[in-house]
């Protein structure tokens, strides 16, 4: 479990407990996130990249056929055992740990990625262990993908039944804007991009429904009773609407430069 004053009001959640939704329906990025990190000339062929908070595996898998050499990391062993089975047939090597503890040796990596997760971390202590082991001009990308709940309705409709059941999820209300850099990392690393662009993602309402149920407001903090009666109430709401449609999401990519 893990507890942090910064998110939910302190109140515990758990990835493990979410693994098995996470790895069916939170594999959604379009193909223009992973065109856009390219274009910033990261998780090519040859580059030594590390992956921390790498969830169930969704960056390195999506990209092992550009022809990086992957290593990811998560806190969670239940996400980590996810990413195995959904990579058994790329060479991926996996690291149970937090980003902070996500040890690889001085210098050896050309490219660090965080998706979906910097918000998690201990600055002060990652922006070092980062510079430590980035080779020098290497690379350190964050990454985020939201969707935007007071532009489309099924996303507002959803985000509010969440708080309904979980009125301490912080998660909510997002609106478009740039990643936010920490003071911590200026010692070390320079801002080379801070890019936002939008996503009209494609969902059934099965998927939708999923996704909904694999978030940190459900699947990782309610009990299963309670997770079952949100589960009963979003379908019932999600009937209104066509089996196939699109949720705007909004893209963000900041890309450091090691000094």
């Amino acid at each position: 479990m893990i507890t942090d004053s910064r998110i939910d009001g302190g109140k515990a959640f758990d990835w493990g407990r979410t693994s098995e939704d996470y790895a069916k329906f939170r594999d959604i990025y379009p193909e223009e996130f992973y065109s856009r990190i390219l274009e910033f000339g990261l998780c090519t062929e040859g580059q030594q990249v590390l992956d921390v908070g790498t969830g169930t595996g969704v960056l390195p898998r999506n990209m092992y056929r550009f022809g990086a050499d992957f290593t990811a990391s998560d806190i969670s062993e239940n996400q980590i055992k996810q990413a195995r089975i959904l990579s058994r047939d790329m060479n991926i090597k996996y690291i149970t740990a937090p980003a902070e503890e996500a040890v690889m040796p001085e210098n050896s990596l050309d490219v660090i990625t965080a998706c979906q997760c910097y918000f998690y971390f201990k600055h002060d202590i990652f922006a070092a262990q980062a510079h430590r082991m980035l080779k020098q001009g290497g690379k350190l990308a964050f990454l985020y993908m939201a969707w935007l709940p007071f532009e489309d309705e099924i996303a507002g409709k959803s985000e509010k039944l969440v708080l309904k059941y979980n009125p301490d999820w912080s998660g909510c209300n997002e609106t478009r804007h740039e990643i936010y850099i920490p003071d911590d990392y200026k010692e070390y690393f320079t801002l080379e991009e801070n890019i936002t662009f939008d996503a009209d993602v494609p969902f059934t309402r099965e998927s939708w429904n999923g996704r909904i149920l694999a978030c940190r407001g459900i699947g990782a903090s309610l009990s299963e009773e309670m997770k079952s009666q949100f589960d009963a109430e979003h379908r019932l709401m999600l009937e209104q609407y066509p089996e196939n449609f699109t949720v705007r999401h909004y893209c963000a990519i900041a890309i450091l430069k090691a000094k």
